[in-house]
């Protein structure tokens, strides 16, 4: 009987032991950890020289505007109007998403409508080709004319273990990926935040890249800044098996006192 009492009480030991070793570690949780910064209390620079070359591809959205010294020139490329119509889905709504509603949408063919100057073939152009290919076809009609040209709008899709995944529209001209996933609710306890897949969508296909953002070196990362059209998807620790994120106190606790329960019990037992 003996021998069988300490069986269970190794057995015990044990569960209680994988319990423990369960829980998810504070260095698979923490961010931009970097040993440099352990030991100085210096600040520590991270260069990331980054050039923003999108090419732009169907689907995505430009702003387009046109500054001129003749007034009723400009606002014939400018103008919004409530009625969907071939160059701007518009709209007299304000902020960032007027910019999309009023913006151009590269068709599947890799063109867009413009005023005077028809259909514009910009695919795999970049924002700066854009800008020079539509100041000359402006420049034929009227000298004094600046062009802008802008990204109007990023999707990103953000998926795995966030808080929120989905699809997301940024009306800005780059974001990072802490930026990204802080949209998303940001990472779950049972984020593997050392290996976060972006997945890049090219002219030849998708370019799949591994990023570990609990290294500080993924600010000088190329792939720290994010692409238009873009998929995030934050892996699965293979502890979330378990399903524990922290130290389970109160099932330790109550396993011990069932434990010391029925060790009683059958000491009682035996005594008898």
């Amino acid at each position: 009987m003996k021998s069988k009492i300490c069986r269970f009480i190794i057995v015990s030991l044990v569960v209680a032991a994988s319990l423990m070793t369960s829980c998810v570690s504070q260095k698979k949780v923490l961010m931009l950890q970097n040993e440099r910064m352990l030991d100085s209390i210096s600040s520590v620079e991270y260069v990331n020289k980054r050039s923003f070359s999108y090419k732009v591809q169907p689907g995505d959205n430009l702003y387009i505007r046109v500054s001129s010294m003749d007034k009723n020139f400009s606002s014939f490329f400018n103008q919004t109007n409530t009625n969907t119509s071939s160059y701007g889905s518009g709209s007299n709504s304000s902020g960032n998403a007027s910019i999309y509603l009023n913006g151009f949408t590269v068709s599947d063919e890799g063109q867009i409508d413009f005023p005077y100057a028809g259909k514009i073939y910009v695919k795999d152009l970049t924002i700066e080709e854009i800008q020079k290919k539509i100041q000359t076809i402006i420049g034929e009609y009227q000298k004094e004319t600046i062009v802008y040209v802008k990204l109007g709008v990023f999707n990103l899709t953000i998926l795995g273990e966030v808080s929120k995944p989905g699809q997301y529209q940024v009306y800005q001209s780059d974001i990072n990926i802490f930026q990204a996933l802080s949209l998303a609710g940001n990472p779950t306890d049972f984020a593997d935040r050392a290996n976060v897949k972006i997945v890049h969508q090219t002219t030849e296909g998708s370019q799949v890249v591994r990023v570990n953002i609990n290294d500080a070196d993924i600010l000088s990362n190329e792939n720290y800044y994010l692409k238009p059209n873009d998929i995030i998807y934050v892996e699965p620790l293979s502890i979330k098996r378990w399903g524990f994120t922290s130290v389970p106190y109160s099932l330790i606790i109550s396993m011990i006192s069932l434990g010391v329960t029925l060790f009683t019990f059958f000491m009682v037992t035996i005594n008898k």
